[in-house]
């Protein structure tokens, strides 16, 4: 298991994040680490690990049951 940064706060929001930054990586992104790992999976926790990633969280909107 990869070190989980305070940061982000639980291990299921790191793989949520690790997961688009995959998906980012697979779509030709530049990595922020210099790895000899082409996994971006791996890359991408890394860069969590690392601190190298900005990332917001939104907090859901509650209807308000007008239309």
């Amino acid at each position: 298991m990869q070190k989980i940064p305070d940061s982000i706060g639980s291990k299921y929001r790191f793989i949520i994040v690790a997961a688009e930054r995959a998906k980012q990586l697979q779509n030709n992104a530049r990595p922020k680490i210099k790895t000899r790992s082409t996994k971006p999976a791996y890359i991408a926790m890394k860069e969590l690990e690392q601190d190298l990633l900005a990332f917001e969280i939104h907090t859901p909107v509650e209807p308000t049951g007008k239309l």
